[in-house]
């Protein structure tokens, strides 16, 4: 189960993705086992990441997000047109969450 954020905490982390361009992109063969092992090592180094989804339907990106975030347990924090954002606090986390 991923970690719930509070509106303070996504609005910190939105403003820290602004900026960031996507460091994976989903592409037509979806949530493949290599893309998802990919991801998850990703998360591991970064924390915050933005992750770039294929076009079509607003309802199947949000499905693929809450997908990734289930396997991988990281927290949603933004879908802002084909650009997701996710968060997984490390163990020696860079991020400093504001309560």
């Amino acid at each position: 189960m991923s970690p719930q954020l509070n509106s303070l905490q996504r609005k910190y982390l939105k403003g820290l993705a602004h900026n960031r361009k996507p460091v994976i992109t989903v592409g037509h063969n979806g949530l493949a086992p290599s893309l998802m092992e990919e991801l998850k090592q990703t998360l591991a180094h970064h924390e915050l990441i933005k992750i770039k989804l294929p076009a079509g339907d607003k309802a199947i990106r949000i499905q693929m997000l809450e997908s990734i975030c289930t396997q991988t347990g990281a927290s949603l924090v933004t879908l802002i047109g084909r650009n997701g954002v996710i968060f997984l606090q490390a163990k020696k986390s860079k991020i400093t969450l504001p309560a």
